[in-house]
């Protein structure tokens, strides 16, 4: 993630596409004093005004279409661990995608409203990545999954991190309270909004991969599911290496039509898609042990 100091969103925000940097702007777009290629991508009618990220637009609405084929696909596997919590993660993604279309999509939108769209994709970025998390420890068993118990845990603890870390970005784009005062200003420092957005996400990611190698490996014994979650891992890797750290090439090389967000968008919609496959092929009815006698 380059050679950014811990806390400091400057470099990020000169460097690729972000919702964060919405709110960290004094103008709230993606514009600020930290320089860098600008992301011009469609020119539209009147002064000033593009449409900038119209392929992560488009690749945010097919993401849309997906995320919602694969929770109705999961409605008819009705035997299979962990299906309303694989449902509910799909939702949190849902909501990334359709924040992501008025955040990073560049509209010409309203400054404030550019700063609720970003909040909730910053908040649902966290609660999603959070989801997926509990979704590798639903396997486990440790209670029935599917549950009023369980969802409510799973629900609760999801909107707790959506609610906090939106909330945190609205206040620093605002400046509500002076808790965070100074964001705004290189080099656009923000603890909390580091920890919340970018690292803790990362840690339940990792997370949750260590949790399925355990479960596929100590239960199942097989290979095909650990291909599906070694392409994941590969897909979402990749698609933050073309936001972190090949954006600004593609933007310079491009003359500001297209950035790194495009390619990171596509890669988590494969992501998220090869992880739905992951979760359908341990659940399948097949396999030699059945779910109920996970460890």
């Amino acid at each position: 993630m380059g050679s950014t100091k811990f806390g400091n969103f400057e470099d990020f925000c000169r460097d690729t596409t972000l919702p964060v940097c919405n709110v960290l702007s004094k103008t709230h777009n993606q514009d600020g004093d930290w320089g860098g290629c600008k992301l011009r991508g469609i020119t539209l009618p009147g002064e000033d005004r593009y449409l900038g990220n119209l392929g992560s637009i488009l690749l945010a609405g097919i993401a849309i279409l997906v995320t919602i084929s694969l929770i109705l696909k999961s409605e008819r596997k009705r035997a299979a661990v962990g299906r309303r919590e694989m449902q509910v993660f799909l939702v949190g993604y849902l909501l990334v995608s359709i924040a992501e279309i008025f955040s990073i999509g560049e509209f010409p939108l309203n400054d404030q409203v550019r700063v609720v769209f970003s909040a909730i994709h910053i908040g649902a970025i966290a609660a999603t990545t959070w989801l997926l998390f509990i979704n590798g420890i639903v396997g486990y068993q440790l209670m029935d999954d599917g549950t009023i118990l369980s969802l409510a845990l799973t629900i609760g603890s999801a909107l707790a991190w959506l609610i906090g870390v939106g909330y945190i970005a609205l206040d620093t784009g605002y400046q509500w309270t002076t808790q965070w005062q100074g964001s705004l200003d290189p080099p656009n420092r923000s603890i909390a909004l580091y920890v919340t957005y970018l690292l803790l996400p990362l840690v339940w990611v990792v997370f949750f991969v260590v949790l399925e190698l355990v479960l596929v490996i100590k239960v199942l014994g097989e290979t095909r599911p650990l291909l599906f979650l070694g392409a994941a891992a590969l897909s979402f890797a990749v698609g933050q290496i073309f936001n972190f750290v090949v954006s600004p090439y593609i933007c310079n090389g491009t003359s500001g039509a297209i950035d790194g967000s495009l390619f990171q968008t596509l890669f988590t919609l494969v992501a998220v898609t090869v992880v739905w496959f992951f979760w359908s092929s341990i659940t399948e009815d097949d396999w030699p042990i059945q779910p109920t006698q996970y460890p």
